[in-house]
């Protein structure tokens, strides 16, 4: 976890002069960038630099670079190499027994999109909003498609999360995206769910050039218009982005052991170390202060179950030869 999150040391530029295609020497210096990544395809990226917009790709595979980043480019002809990542703020990614997913960095908020039709999965919500807790993102809930008949009971059912804080902005997209604007200012927020949810839908209603942009990349990169391989960051001024990102269908937690799961389940928090026993699992020991939270109605059993699940899931991927 701490080396995703660390600084990737940029080598010493001044060491020797580098060459670029064709052999023809410059000097490195003077052709190093700074910039931030805004569109990561694979193993390319459009990185947005003081320069203008430049296609990058990483040699080698010692960087790991995701949309977000902020990152040293060096200069190659037209187009670029990233050979540092700056320190992240946050890293949003998921994780199983068998490898790690990185999704966005840099990123201050998570808006996990639901819709009424297709049904979503609510542990899945939750999942994403667990890896956030994990990294101090703040989450958000956006329900689209209001205005179909199921949105009622959608709404019910993320009454588990809302009850215990997160903020609720419900909206039609086709129609108007507009009463979410204001949740955005101030944030690089992640737009994040599973295929069908609309996140597309929302993200050209907020960037109506936003299809238009993709197809340009995409064509730029020869990999064809892919808008589901992709995460890319549209800015709404200097000091607020949303990142768009590839649905997706599972969200494992593997990088989270038992202390930091519990952590991420916010309403657990003011129970934390107040167990009987220090190393309470909150199944069967007397003087569960998280159990009594259940029996008292200050956490929703649910969450709990779901806790546990999690737990359980880590611990037998942990025990795999």
């Amino acid at each position: 976890m701490r080396q995703l999150l660390q600084a990737t040391q940029v080598p010493d530029c001044r060491s020797a002069p580098a060459r670029g295609r064709g052999g023809r020497r410059y000097s490195p210096i003077l052709s190093t960038l700074h910039g931030q990544v805004i569109a990561a395809f694979r193993r390319r990226f459009i990185v947005e630099t003081p320069a203008g917009e430049l296609i990058c790709h990483v040699r080698g595979r010692h960087l790991q670079v995701v949309c977000g980043d902020r990152v040293e480019v060096r200069r190659d002809g037209d187009s670029g190499v990233i050979v540092g990542v700056r320190p992240r703020a946050s890293l949003l990614f998921r994780s199983d027994a068998f490898k790690t997913k990185a999704i966005a960095a840099n990123v201050t908020q998570l808006a996990v999109v639901v819709a009424p039709r297709p049904s979503f999965s609510l542990e899945l919500v939750q999942r994403c909003i667990l890896a956030a807790e994990d990294q101090g993102i703040r989450g958000l809930l956006i329900l689209n498609k209001s205005d179909l008949p199921e949105a009622a009971s959608a709404r019910e059912r993320l009454g588990l999360l809302t009850r215990i804080g997160y903020p609720l902005i419900t909206l039609s997209a086709l129609a108007d995206a507009e009463p979410l604007r204001p949740a955005l200012r101030g944030h690089t927020t992640l737009l994040i769910g599973q295929s069908g949810m609309g996140k597309s839908t929302i993200v050209n209603a907020l960037f109506p050039g936003a299809d238009v942009a993709t197809a340009e990349y995409s064509e730029a990169l020869d990999s064809g218009r892919h808008t589901t391989t992709h995460t890319r960051m549209h800015r709404i001024d200097s000091d607020s982005a949303v990142i768009d990102s590839p649905g997706l269908q599972e969200f494992a937690l593997q990088h989270l052991d038992a202390d930091a799961l519990a952590r991420a389940f916010i309403e657990f928090r003011p129970f934390l170390g107040a167990c009987h026993f220090r190393d309470c699992r909150h199944e069967s020991e007397p003087g569960c202060r998280i159990r009594e939270a259940v029996k008292a109605g200050e956490i929703d059993s649910p969450r709990l179950e779901l806790f546990r699940s999690l737990r359980r899931a880590h611990e037998h991927a942990t025990r795999r030869p």
